[in-house]
């Protein structure tokens, strides 16, 4: 515990008082040092063990590509490489849910688009059941 060598009042006489501060610097310390620790460390969990796979003679999964609907900056909806009108989207959307097993969807909508119009579009995917949606962004530089 701290002492406070403060004057006591009395003329000529020191009275020592506990402090009733805590004393962080310690606890401040530990936690650098920890936060060090972690930030070495955490990079080398990321990567992998190197292991020689057997070979096998299977054939490789096949995966379906995504559905693709584009949503261009004049208001026109693209299915794949086929423009569809908004009417017909639905109609469109549920006739391929219906032929593929898991249909993944990759939404691309201009950036200068009303928001509304997305939301139209993603109702359209629900209503159509396809509600596994991926919204597609360029990275930033």
């Amino acid at each position: 515990m701290g002492m406070n060598l403060g004057p006591s009042g009395h003329k000529g006489h020191r009275v020592y008082k506990p402090m009733a501060e805590m004393n962080i610097t310690p606890m401040v310390d530990v936690m650098l040092v920890l936060l060090i620790i972690f930030m070495v460390a955490a990079p080398m969990m990321t990567q992998g063990v190197q292991v020689a796979l057997p070979k096998a003679d299977a054939k490789p999964i096949e995966q379906e590509k995504p559905v693709e609907i584009m949503l261009k900056k004049d208001g026109t909806i693209s299915v794949g490489s086929t423009i569809v009108a908004r009417e017909e989207l639905v109609t469109r959307l549920t006739a391929i849910q219906e032929n593929r097993d898991t249909a993944g969807i990759l939404l691309r909508a201009d950036k200068d688009i009303d928001y509304g119009t997305v939301m139209e579009i993603m109702a359209a995917l629900q209503a159509a059941g396809m509600v596994d949606v991926g919204l597609v962004t360029d990275p930033v530089e």
